[in-house]
């Protein structure tokens, strides 16, 4: 089930390719939309099937490089099955959207359909070649994507996020090898690694691994100072893209985290917690401030991104500093890290879809070129606020969930870093809310782009159906988040045990 889940994809995306060039774009988009409704539909059979408190399930392994200690092992456990599920949303939600694109629709759509195999086999690997496999196949897909249909600047915009995510690519590499050498028998495998604990009593040598590991994974995170590459190509990327990028993509950092650095790496990362901690802190404050500072509403919600990966790097760092015992504040910490990776996706994945309905009639990401556009698209307008406050973690929303659970889990045993991160939802709040109050309140201004102001659309339908389940998937996670914690709460438990050796 998992094998066909993660290649259903890819193998679409090969036929497509296999089509003319000039297929026709409604069979192209139509096969689009129907593999990601069947993958979503397997992914909800496996979360059905799937047995909380019970470790890896669906667990598939062959041999692929045995004299390398290299085998195709896949599985999901309370981590994993979460982002397998809103990947599923995500993916389905990009290929709603994107029913109106015209521009060599087959390409696009085989790109999209190989992008979320890499997404599906890297959350589902169980071996750290695997990993490695999916995640660099994942830049080489999106960087074809915001070159060939991004915005002006899409081929910089590209180019410097592939160098950037590659080069962390193979500082992750480097750290894989050498957990690899010191595991005896040598092996790839998570699972064997993870039990064994090859690193154990070898400080110097695991702090050279988590140093390998640690940047790669906050290259693609991104945290500070890693995350320059994170604006350009959000600005010039696709809306598609961006809300791939931002809500599956950076999800790959933080989730690595989790599966590989803490669990593999026990007495690197509780002696090195409090760096963790500080990038966490650090990125929560830059994301928030330069955000506010910025006069694209695009490139404002990419800077959030960083905010917002900032509070999941703080909650993993400060549960290596609580106390000792799995039932308390760190395993608080680690489920809201682990549900405001579910929470970001599903919120900043429409924001970015909103963005791009903007540019669309405006041509034009600049806030100050907007006013009063609730008059013309009060649709809009409404699901871009739902989307707002739900993001700056207003109760009832998921964000609200994952942060009150992140601060709540690390006010103990980091005070003053926790205090200064709440001091990041205020700013957040404040920016997100002056970019509501300057783009649809006040007397009508649109853009010369916009053409007649009677023409300014309001949200289409297939722009709806793409946007408003993921807000109500925020809304029903904010109210009744009891079904996805139950599934995440076992295995944050399992993650103490292992940091705690």
């Amino acid at each position: 089930m998992l094998t066909a889940i993660v290649l259903l994809p890819a193998a679409a995306s090969a036929l497509l390719l296999c089509l003319p060039r000039r297929a026709p774009r409604a069979v192209c988009l139509g096969v689009w939309v129907a593999v990601s409704a069947v993958v979503l539909a397997l992914t909800l059979v496996v979360w059905a099937g799937y047995r909380a408190g019970e470790g890896i399930q669906y667990e598939t392994y062959a041999q692929w490089i045995p004299s390398a200690g290299i085998g195709y092992h896949v599985g999901v456990d309370g981590l994993s099955l979460p982002l397998l599920a809103m990947t599923g949303v995500l993916f389905l939600a990009c290929a709603c959207y994107a029913w109106r694109e015209t521009r060599r629709v087959r390409d696009f759509a085989a790109l999209f359909l190989l992008l979320e195999t890499t997404c599906l086999g890297l959350f589902a690997a169980l071996d750290l070649i695997l990993f490695f496999v999916f995640f660099d196949l994942s830049i080489v897909a999106m960087y074809f994507i915001i070159a060939g249909w991004g915005h002006r600047g899409a081929a910089r915009a590209a180019l410097k996020f592939f160098l950037y995510t590659f080069i962390g690519s193979l500082a992750l590499l480097l750290g894989f090898i050498g957990l690899y050498l010191a595991a005896d028998p040598h092996t790839f495998d998570m699972v064997a690694l993870t039990r064994e604990n090859p690193l154990a009593g070898r400080s110097a040598y695991g702090a050279l691994v988590l140093l390998a590991i640690g940047v790669g994974l906050a290259v693609k995170t991104p945290t500070v100072p890693f995350h320059t590459w994170l604006p350009p190509a959000h600005t010039e990327a696709p809306a598609e893209g961006s809300a791939i990028l931002a809500g599956v993509l950076l999800k790959m950092g933080t989730y690595g985290f989790l599966r590989i650095a803490m669990p593999m790496l026990p007495q690197a990362w509780r002696g090195y917690a409090l760096v963790f901690v500080v990038v966490g802190v650090v990125s929560v404050l830059y994301g928030a401030l330069v955000a506010l500072a910025q006069s694209e509403f695009k490139r404002m919600i990419a800077y959030t991104s960083v905010n917002h990966m900032g509070y999941i790097v703080l909650a993993i760092g400060a549960a290596a500093a609580a106390g000792t015992d799995p039932a308390d504040a760190r395993r608080l910490a680690v489920t809201g890290a682990t549900f405001q990776m579910v929470s970001h996706g599903l919120l900043t994945g429409a924001l970015f879809l909103l963005a791009g309905v903007l540019y669309e009639r405006g041509r034009t990401y600049h806030m100050a070129a907007y006013s009063g556009v609730a008059a013309r698209a009060p649709v809009f307008a409404a699901l871009t606020g739902v989307a707002v406050f739900g993001s700056l973690g207003l109760p009832g929303f998921s964000g609200f969930i994952a942060e009150f659970q992140i601060l709540t889990g690390s006010l103990g045993p980091r005070p003053v870093a926790t205090a200064l991160a709440v001091v990041g939802i205020l700013l957040t709040a404040a920016l997100l809310l002056r970019a509501l109050q300057r783009m649809f309140l006040g007397p009508l201004r649109l853009p010369d782009s916009a053409g007649d102001s009677l023409a300014f659309a309001d949200v289409r339908a297939h722009e709806g159906v793409a946007i408003v389940p993921l807000l109500a998937l925020a809304v029903v996670l904010g109210l009744m988040p009891r079904f996805v914690l139950e599934v995440i709460e076992p295995a944050s438990r399992g993650v103490l045990e292992l940091l705690a050796r």
